[in-house]
């Protein structure tokens, strides 16, 4: 097959971020695939409407500079979707094709895909990363009830230009069925990338040795962004609260994003910083693996709020992988697993300091954090293996393209017709 990938925020594993879509691309280029990923310069200094090419793992990938960043206003980062469906509709539908695969958030990245889909006569398959329009009315980002009717408006657009739709979780399968009854939806979470990970446990005593406030003592891990929705205060409370209980106990926090500095000042304050809790930089994949190595628990948080729980957080699958204990401050499916399974903690949405008191008793056991590392590694092995999942993703294409006419609905009114490349 040909395959245009649209994916805004296209990472490799020597960039911070996700790597599912470059893990899926260079699996569809192993198995014979052509693939061509559409996807933003995010940290651009500057938007450029120029193009550049590389080649990542066999997949070629344009990227354009749409500068987005965390801390944006939510003003600015509709504005960067905006620019970058525009830029991608026109690259898109330039190339030879015979599937296009587009990658939510945000959902306007259906806008590109569908176009491109429409003007190529071939089909879109979608994937849904978050409950949305769900999240951001949830959040605060959407109030007014014309941006809620327009988010809703391509919402509806985009399931049913789309052939398939995979989802990251049960939870986001489930409300798109729910509303969509007549849209095939198929889930394929996060996984766990066995290969990146082989060396953890080598790299993580390593990272133990030359880390002065680390060395054997116990270690929990946030590794990811530091945004509103994170919620990475809980993680600093906990500290605060685990210093007169479980004194040894050290937590680190590894990303970056607009709630940065605001942690700092509060762990400072909590008295906390760089004594209990330190906060590191963003870092490649390939370097944060040393982190998940080193540490005894991994540590996913969001807010306390119920569109959240059908997250699919990098971070729990990262931890999987290491054959880390997992844990979780919020109900879902992710906790359902946990629970099930043996492979971790699930943690009180809004009580840190109890958090804190299971996650020292849990550390302090040896045999049942045993059990656990042994759970989270069958999990990977067994459930989430990236390879696994690929067989699955891959197969949605083929039957896609193989599925026979286009969906027979209209550009959706009120969204700006692409202009292509400026």
């Amino acid at each position: 097959m040909r395959i245009v990938y649209l994916h805004q925020y296209f990472r490799t594993p020597t960039m911070s971020g996700g790597t599912r879509s470059y893990e899926f691309a260079r699996r569809l280029v192993e198995r014979g695939h052509e693939v061509h990923v559409v996807t933003s310069d995010t940290d651009a200094a500057a938007d450029r409407p120029t193009w550049r090419t590389s080649v990542e793992a066999g997949a070629v990938v344009h990227w354009v500079a749409v500068p987005y960043r965390n801390a944006m206003s939510y003003r600015d980062r509709l504005t960067a979707f905006g620019r970058f469906a525009r830029l991608a509709a026109g690259r898109a539908a330039s190339l030879e094709q015979d599937i296009v695969f587009a990658t939510s958030t945000p959902l306007t990245i259906a806008i590109p895909g569908g176009y491109s889909a429409r003007r190529r006569r071939v089909p879109m398959v979608l994937e849904v990363r978050d409950v949305w329009p769900e999240v951001p009315i949830a959040l605060g980002a959407l109030r007014s009830l014309a941006s809620r009717w327009a988010a809703y408006r391509l919402e509806a657009w985009a399931y049913r230009n789309a052939r398939h739709i995979v989802a990251l979780s049960p939870g986001m399968a489930d409300s798109i069925t729910r509303r969509f009854p007549e849209v095939p939806v198929t889930v394929v979470p996060n996984g766990c990338d066995h290969a990146l990970f082989a060396d953890a446990d080598r790299s993580g005593q390593q990272l133990r040795r030359t880390t002065g406030w680390l060395g054997d003592r116990p270690l929990v891990l946030y590794a990811g962004a530091l945004g509103f929705v994170n919620q990475v205060d809980y993680l600093v409370q906990m500290a605060q609260a685990a210093l007169t209980r479980h004194p040894e106990l050290r937590f680190a926090i590894v990303g970056d994003g607009a709630e940065r500095e605001r942690l700092r000042t509060l762990a400072r304050e909590l008295g906390v910083l760089d004594r209990n809790l330190f906060l590191l930089g963003a870092m490649p994949k390939s370097e944060v693996t040393a982190f998940f190595g080193a540490c005894d628990l991994a540590v996913s948080t969001v807010r306390n709020v119920p569109a959240l729980h059908a997250n699919s957080a990098n971070k729990i699958f990262d931890g999987l992988a290491a054959g880390r204990p997992v844990a979780a401050n919020h109900e879902g499916w992710i906790a359902d697993t946990i629970r099930e399974s043996g492979s971790g903690l699930v943690l009180p949405a809004t009580d840190p300091a109890a958090a804190a008191r299971l996650v020292g008793d849990f550390l302090a056991d040896p045999a049942r954090v045993s059990a656990a590392r042994l759970a989270a590694r069958r999990l990977a092995e067994t459930r989430f293996d990236r390879d696994l999942l690929f067989a699955r993703f891959e197969q949605i294409l083929l039957d896609a393209v193989g599925s026979g006419q286009l969906p027979l609905t209209r550009q959706p009114q009120n969204v700006a017709a692409p202009i292509g490349d400026r």
